[in-house]
């Protein structure tokens, strides 16, 4: 949904309806995403590292890579490798396997 928001408002060049289409669908795409990386991260590291995993999580979640790149090359551009990058990630999770690990499965027995 991300990686199609960002796209729209690529291809919609400034446009008010794909830029208010793209907005509402960037919105409900973070609104999915966000939570379960957070959670995700928190779920792969040890109580005792979480605090500072996450925080590393986070860091690089908000560096600012996007302004780099526009910085580098134009605002059209940037959004568009994101965009490409966002949909490459999406379908490599949804293409991968996921089981918890051992360790994980014998925590949620009761």
């Amino acid at each position: 949904m991300q990686a199609g928001a960002l796209g729209l408002l690529v291809v919609g060049d400034g446009a008010f309806a794909p830029s208010l289409a793209a907005a509402l669908l960037l919105g409900a795409g973070t609104a999915m995403v966000y939570p379960t990386l957070i959670a995700a991260v928190s779920d792969a590291s040890q109580p005792r590292d979480r605090a500072r995993v996450v925080g590393v999580y986070r860091f690089w979640r908000d560096f600012g890579f996007v302004g780099i790149g526009a910085d580098a090359t134009s605002t059209q551009t940037a959004i568009l490798i994101v965009a490409v990058l966002t949909g490459v990630s999406g379908l490599l999770v949804a293409a991968t396997s996921w089981r918890p690990r051992r360790a994980f499965r014998a925590r949620l027995r009761p």
